[in-house]
């Protein structure tokens, strides 16, 4: 597998010379991992990942992008990195967010081929060795881990992803799966166009798609957490899914024009029935059609409002150019740590940055 790597780094699509984007000593595969107080599903994570990426037969590096951790999360991870030398630990200045952890991750990467996964082990490592078999047999630039089996999600969470994914599709154009969420493997070129994209507030499961590049899919069954608790609460599910709505699509901003339409419409037949009523002496109550009236109208212009006030403040979000995170730590340019027997006591995490 490492001369088959080494191969397709050189050549284009067409079997064509060009020059190499990595950097010498780089790693034909990064694997990308998000973590955010996940002191108990760690060792779990290591014991299985590790079997996994020393069969592959290449080298390899583990970027560990620990999202402004309060746990043992910090502690553990530099015990790991002393236990196994692919480690790479990455540590944001303060939580920033899922998706920002990722886009950290991926901007740090140096593999060929990059794969993000997360932490607690829903998404089986075990499947990376045939993500990375299927991007060198078939050609692609990205393999996304498709959900199979999800019987150990809640109804109620499997019917909202597809019926939320569906109207994606529907407003947007992008192609993005049903039961595809972060767990895939992405080549270097696709790696790069995504560290190029200016925006801010991004929505990696839905940015991939979008670009365009070939891609293929690998079926597997979704496990419940291994350790620890979910990270995305409802109220993070809904501001990921309004991220995406306003970020992929100008349908909120016509639907205000709609919406408006559709009233000036049914005004207009308001209208007509009073005059007709009017014509025949039927006696319409006055002060309730005129408070529904100004209601209706009142809240269409509200939820307008708001509407255009999103994207308004995307906007001056993308105006500002903050960052979306701070690096604190990188270990890669740090000196490797010697091996020892005890376990890590919990420092300050102002002792990693």
């Amino acid at each position: 597998m490492r001369h088959i790597l080494a191969a397709h780094k050189v050549t284009d699509r067409e079997g064509l010379p060009r020059r190499s984007t990595l950097m010498p000593m780089s790693p034909e595969l990064s694997v990308v991992i998000p973590m955010y107080n996940e002191q108990d599903v760690l060792p779990l994570l290591a014991g299985r990942l590790r079997p996994v990426l020393d069969g592959l037969d290449t080298a390899y590096e583990v970027v560990c992008v620990d999202d402004g951790s309060s746990d043992l999360t910090p502690a553990l991870l530099q015990k790991l990195r002393r236990d196994w030398a692919q480690v790479r630990v990455l540590r944001l200045r303060a939580n920033s967010g899922h998706q920002a952890a990722i886009s950290a991750g991926l901007a740090h990467a140096r593999g060929a081929y990059v794969v993000t996964i997360d932490a607690d082990l829903q998404d089986p490592p075990e499947v990376i060795a045939d993500m990375l078999a299927t991007a060198l047999r078939e050609d692609v630039d990205v393999v996304y881990g498709v959900r199979n089996d999800r019987t150990t999600d809640s109804a109620f969470k499997r019917t909202s992803a597809r019926v939320f994914y569906a109207f994606i599709r529907k407003i947007s154009g992008t192609k993005a799966q049903s039961d595809a969420g972060d767990f895939r493997l992405m080549s270097r070129a696709t790696v790069d166009a995504i560290n190029a994209l200016p925006e801010h507030g991004r929505v990696l499961r839905f940015i991939v798609p979008a670009l365009g590049f070939p891609s293929a899919s690998i079926g597997y069954r979704r496990d419940e957490r291994a350790a620890g608790t979910s990270k995305y609460p409802l109220l993070k599910m809904i501001k990921l899914s309004l991220d995406s709505v306003t970020g992929f699509s100008l349908f909120p901003l016509r639907l205000a024009t709609y919406l408006g339409i559709g009233g000036a419409i049914l005004i207009a037949f308001a209208a007509l029935a009073l005059a007709i009523a009017s014509r025949v002496g039927t006696t319409i109550p006055g002060w309730t059609s005129t408070v529904l009236i100004v209601a209706g109208v009142g809240a269409v212009q509200l939820f307008c409002l708001g509407l255009l006030g999103e994207y308004v403040g995307r906007m001056y979000t993308q105006m500002q150019g903050r960052p979306s995170y701070f690096i604190a730590y990188d270990s890669l340019h740090q000196p490797a740590p010697t091996a020892s027997p005890s376990v890590p006591q919990a420092t300050p995490s102002h002792d990693l940055t």
